[in-house]
């Protein structure tokens, strides 16, 4: 299936911005709720991770992401094996934040680390307690829609939900819970909405949990905020609710995670599950850089290796004809070459062509790439933060967004004392966008002497074959003209 830059972009935007809610509710894991004007801050984990680190609830679904970008499904023998194998291994080498019932499970397996060891455990865990309906079936759940974006392909997605849900979580409220969330996304990431009461038929064993079901969203969509099932949210049902209220109530990424946060209690899962909807519903550009930049974790991944393997995972683990996004370099030879040129109004910002990364000034500690670039194309030791803007009209999420973003990212690095080198294929349109954008927003220059400074096909500007599309040179007057007012 052929997806659309739109939905490669929601695609990469339920992988990443379910760790990024999963980092920032980690410091107030436990906590109380909080009031509305209440900004969250990535700080230490109560787990013991780094600000920024991202929890169980992450190293839990990366298992499944690995296994979808390396072109498996979960629905197969191989595909629910390497899940397993990958939660063993996390377990062995981190296994920090693991929660009790999980534990109990793979404990009880862990001299047959199968599927039918973990089903054995899973149904003796759940009659041993009487229940297994925590939330961290739920948790782990963002990527796996990625597998099943094909048409008619509803039926295996949620066989794949309740599969991976049972081997640790028995209750039914689990493989519910997880089945209308995993569909919720791939909608959203399909076609941008969101519409969770269209899919209770799929998980009803007739019409009494069916209407269970319905209920469960109705009363969520009568809540104000997530607050409102803060108490007990570390079960499957209300952490489900706490999300859904989070994220349909929600004006933009950021403000969903705000709400999953403040919302207190389980905050990092409440924040990972939320995050995954509302990444699939405004895509990775809808994420803000300065987030995207922070996270980290097992197995040393960041957010340009979850983004990676969200695109692998959704186009069946098979990169385009260019070698994106697997590939150590996408560099099209047939590209036009621009030497690293300072910035007219800021001589810590570097700018140029995908090419020029080969030769980077000694001084530059952090690249903001505005295009698609291969693995090994920033050199190493060097910062890189990937831009998802597409040089072509109607085809952005985000745009004005983005465009912000970007500049506030790279105002953000010269803060920090970093010196930042600014590039698209050819230096030619989107990087002469942002440049100027910079230049009016942080540097104090008008726009008009922003794009001459930069228009070198008169030979008085920087940037040689400088030529900004139109629906970008409208984007940024659109700013600049909307701030002022």
């Amino acid at each position: 299936m052929k997806l659309t830059a739109q939905q490669l972009d929601r695609a990469a935007g339920a992988v990443v911005g379910s760790a990024v809610g999963d980092a920032l509710g980690a410091p107030y894991e436990f906590g109380p709720s909080h009031p509305d004007d209440f900004i969250p801050q990535f700080g230490p984990g109560k787990g013991g991770e780094q600000p920024g680190g991202w929890t169980d609830d992450t190293a839990m679904a990366i298992a499944i992401l690995d296994t979808l970008a390396a072109g498996y499904g979960i629905d197969s023998e191989t595909g629910i094996q390497s899940v397993i194998d990958r939660w063993y291994q996390w377990a062995d080498e981190d296994g920090r934040g693991i929660g009790i019932q999980t534990i109990q499970v793979m404990e009880g397996a862990k001299d047959d680390r199968t599927e039918a060891g973990l089903l054995r455990s899973s149904e003796a865990v759940h009659a041993s307690a009487g229940r297994s309906g925590g939330n961290g079936s739920l948790m782990r759940i963002g990527p796996l829609a990625l597998g099943y974006l094909a048409p008619d392909s509803e039926r295996a997605l949620q066989s794949a939900a309740e599969r991976v849900t049972r081997i640790t979580h028995w209750e039914p409220d689990n493989g519910a819970a997880v089945t209308i969330w995993s569909l919720l996304i791939r909608r959203a990431i399909l076609t941008g909405e969101i519409d969770a009461r269209g899919f209770t038929d799929l998980v009803a064993d007739g019409t009494r949990r069916h209407t269970r079901w319905l209920g469960v969203i109705d009363e969520a969509r009568a809540a104000a905020h997530p607050r409102e099932f803060s108490e007990g949210n570390g079960w499957v049902v209300k952490a489900f609710q706490a999300a859904l209220v989070a994220v349909e109530g929600a004006t933009d990424f950021r403000d969903a995670i705000y709400r999953a946060v403040r919302g207190g209690r389980d905050t990092d899962t409440v924040a990972a599950i939320a995050g995954a909807l509302a990444g699939a519903r405004w895509g990775i550009s809808g994420i803000p850089l300065s987030w995207q930049r922070r996270i980290h974790g097992w197995p040393g991944y960041d957010a340009n290796d979850l983004a990676r393997l969200a695109i692998l995972a959704a186009r069946g683990g098979a990169s385009d004809g260019a070698g994106w996004p697997a590939g150590d370099s996408v560099l099209n030879p047939h590209f036009r070459h621009t030497d690293p040129t300072r910035h007219p109004f800021d001589d810590g910002v570097w700018l140029g062509s995908q090419s020029a990364l080969s030769n980077l000034p000694a001084t530059v500690s952090a690249v903001v790439s505005l295009g698609r670039i291969g693995t090994s194309e920033v050199p190493e030791g060097v910062e890189s933060l990937r831009v998802w803007l597409i040089d072509t009209p109607g085809e952005n999420l985000n745009l004005d967004f983005t465009l912000v973003d970007a500049t506030d990212v790279i105002a953000e690095l010269r803060t920090e004392g970093k010196e930042v080198f600014v590039h698209c294929a050819e230096a030619r349109s989107r990087t002469s966008a942002v440049a100027a954008l910079y230049a009016a927003r942080h540097r104090g220059a008008s726009l008009e002497a922003a794009w001459n400074s930069l228009d070198g096909r008169n030979g008085s500007g920087v940037l040689p074959y400088f030529d900004p599309a139109p629906f970008l040179q409208d984007a940024v007057a659109r700013i600049i003209a909307q701030e002022e007012d």
